[in-house]
């Protein structure tokens, strides 16, 4: 018999992280740049990340989040145009392949973001935006 610990695709040990003390990776904007500080355990991947201001971001991304503002704000564009300014203490969330979205900050901001697999949805589960 297997171990159902075994089991789990994304095993997350008990842990406290030092954002601090992880080394950044920067990623280019349109205009600005995003500094990210990752932890990753199989899909899943913690985020701390920093828009610099003037950040934009350089395409649509359709995959899921979950994005928690902690400082600055944000606005996020979705594709078919609406727009979602986040404000300290607020968040957004998104499964993968459901509203192509973009950021963008004038003042710069501070988000903690999770993504992974947990966020994909089989596409014979929503038929016209509607849960099946």
């Amino acid at each position: 018999m297997e171990s159902s610990v075994l089991q789990m695709k994304n095993l997350v040990p008990f842990q406290t992280t030092d954002w601090s003390s992880l080394t950044g990776t920067e990623h280019p904007g349109e205009a600005g740049i995003a500094s990210w500080r990752t932890m990753q355990w199989g899909d899943l991947r913690a985020r701390y990340v920093e828009y610099s201001p003037g950040y934009k971001a350089n395409h649509w991304c359709t995959k899921g989040h979950i994005l928690f503002c902690l400082e600055g704000e944000l606005t996020t564009e979705l594709q078919d145009g609406r727009l979602f300014t986040l404000k300290k203490g607020m968040s957004y969330q998104v499964s993968d392949d459901v509203s192509a979205h973009r950021s963008y900050t004038s003042t710069g901001a501070k988000l903690f973001i999770v993504d992974g697999g947990f966020l994909h949805i089989e596409k014979t589960k929503v038929q016209r935006g509607v849960w099946m």
